[in-house]
């Protein structure tokens, strides 16, 4: 099996690193064998630009049975405690669009310009992990008053992210089979980077990763 992890900067899958260079052999600066398990990293960059460009890149070149973005995420929902790993079965982009002359926010679907910006994961999810619905953009929310926009025009939001929604496009366009699991850092609220819990979040990723990692391990 050929699984390609990625995430949009390398600290939010550092320990998976490390665990990986404990236990798989490496064969390039980015692609690790186990057995008939081969694991391939690609750290992107932030942003929706450099998520799609670079695994759009790698899948037009490769073909991995399975694709998995991870990283953390702001929750809109309460019932989201910091920690806790989601998996994001339907993403759309939150920015993409004209403000009107009343500053209100028309996206390009509503345009008619372009079908994608809402996108639904059509492959079962993975049972351990709540499933939710993310909302991505180019510039996360930080004020009470964008907050409050953004909820009235996307209530059923629940996470916010800044590639979810490129990540989908890409493996929907390359015919990929995909998760992406995020794990919730803070709050979407009026911006307090000391209320986040960044090391809380990062490592509940990773340990799902690794679970993941050791059960198609012991499945092959």
């Amino acid at each position: 099996m050929h699984l390609l992890i990625v995430a949009a900067t390398p600290f939010e899958i550092a320990p998976l690193k490390t665990w990986i260079d404990a236990q798989f052999q490496q064969k390039t600066d980015s692609v690790y064998q186990n057995g008939s398990l081969t694991v391939q990293l690609l750290v992107t960059g932030v942003g929706v630009t450099a998520t799609a460009f670079h695994l759009g890149w790698l899948l037009s070149r490769e073909k991995p049975d399975w694709v998995i973005n991870a990283g953390i995420a702001g929750a809109f929902s309460p019932n989201l405690p910091l920690g806790t790993v989601v998996q994001v079965v339907q993403e759309r982009f939150g920015d993409l669009g004209v403000e009107e002359s009343d500053g209100r926010f028309t996206d390009v679907e509503e345009m008619g310009l372009w079908p994608y910006a809402l996108m639904s994961n059509p492959h079962p999810p993975l049972p351990s992990l709540t499933t939710c619905k993310g909302l991505t953009v180019h510039k996360v929310h930080g004020s009470t008053a964008s907050i409050e926009l953004i909820r009235t025009k996307y209530p059923d939001a629940e996470v916010e992210s800044m590639e979810g929604a490129a990540f989908f496009y890409a493996c929907l366009a390359a015919g990929a089979h995909f998760a992406e699991i995020r794990s919730i850092s803070n709050r979407v609220e009026p911006r307090n980077r000391e209320a986040w819990e960044l090391p809380l979040a990062i490592n509940n990723l990773n340990k799902v990763l690794i679970q993941i990692l050791e059960t198609i391990q012991q499945q092959s």
